[in-house]
């Protein structure tokens, strides 16, 4: 089991930027493949992102292509999600999750994922 915590969300303007992170703690970080879902109020929670146990495979849902980043460094056993271009779109609590993968493999189901944090929640104010 991999224990995750994330941090890094607040409110920001619309056109803002936001970095969240994700630490991770309990196994071998560089055995996990890691995603960022978010869930808005009164919906369920949706993929954001997602990253290969190395980081040289990332995905991204259309709508955040182009204005969102993610990263991971493993000797660091954290996981970023760089937001920029901000809307009231993407409000929401912000999650990250892990599951063991082999290399240059990306989920992007929730079901895919075994692991959670608690979520960070990013409100984008107009």
């Amino acid at each position: 089991q991999v224990q995750l915590v994330e941090s890094g969300g607040r409110l920001v303007q619309v056109g803002g930027s936001l970095r969240l992170s994700c630490e991770a703690s309990g196994r071998i970080f560089g055995n996990y493949a890691m995603g960022w879902f978010r869930q808005a109020p009164g919906r369920e929670r949706r993929f954001v992102a997602a990253i290969s146990t190395g980081g040289g495979v990332t995905q991204y849902t259309d709508s955040v292509k182009g204005r969102f980043i993610i990263s991971r460094v493993n000797s660091k056993n954290t996981v970023y999600l760089q937001m920029s271009n901000l809307n009231p779109d993407d409000t929401g609590v912000y999650f990250c999750a892990a599951v063991s993968a082999p290399p240059n493999v990306v989920r992007v189901s929730r079901g895919d994922y075994v692991d959670w944090g608690q979520g960070t929640q990013v409100t984008v104010s107009s």
